[in-house]
């Protein structure tokens, strides 16, 4: 069986699918009907986090340590749990990112990573993957510099696979598949970028006021 890689993957992002590994690293292609995605024009941040984003508790960066936080959702999240993240998986996102297509947002804490996320970006598309995080609220500040990216950048659709309560209270819904791949074809066929000179804008602005 071929290895999976970076086209693999781009050419599965636009036509609905993504991988998956099962407990022996298996891979599996998914295009689950109805679709979750996460509205970027309606988001708003958690009233909670809004104290630790105004304090600037964390330092946010992107693209800053890739493979560190593909590592850190791979990790276990309890003893005996099992990852669908296998080393393959790594091996091709990570070729991916040096494709300047898969991206991360990190958090640090005395500048060790505490947190973060991963996905991939297409056109005015963004594919999120997986978050982690190993300090209170570490992924969650890292979300919201996505969401706020992606508002910024003019992105238009925000993917997330799967329901769960995880997405879900950042607002994620679901449509059905038909609905998903229309939304995926206008997507991916307009320009966005994900940058860093962006996500540093934010960062060092947010602190000034309110974060709404």
């Amino acid at each position: 069986m071929s290895i999976l890689t970076a086209d693999d993957l781009i050419y599965g992002y636009m036509n609905g699918i993504f991988p998956m590994a099962d407990g022996d690293n298996t891979l599996y292609w998914y295009s689950p009907d109805p679709r979750a995605i996460i509205p970027i024009d309606t988001y708003k941040s958690p009233k909670s986090l809004r104290p630790i984003l105004n304090k600037n508790v964390f330092e946010v960066r992107i693209n800053a340590d890739f493979e560190g936080v593909i590592r850190g959702c791979a990790a276990p999240r309890s003893s005996g749990d099992t990852t669908w993240i296998s080393e393959e998986i790594i091996t091709a996102y990570t070729e991916l990112y040096h494709l300047g297509l898969a991206h991360s947002v990190e958090t640090y804490r005395q500048g060790r990573l505490v947190g973060g996320l991963y996905g991939v970006s297409i056109g005015a598309a963004f594919f999120g993957e997986s978050m982690f995080h190993t300090e209170d609220n570490a992924s969650k500040v890292a979300f919201h510099f996505l969401m706020k990216t992606l508002h910024e950048q003019g992105f238009e659709l925000l993917d997330t696979q799967f329901i769960n309560d995880n997405v879900r209270r950042f607002g994620a819904i679901e449509i059905a598949k038909a609905e998903y791949n229309k939304l995926l074809k206008k997507a991916i066929s307009k320009k966005a970028r994900f940058t860093e000179s962006m996500v540093e804008h934010l960062f060092k602005n947010h602190h000034s006021s309110v974060i709404e």
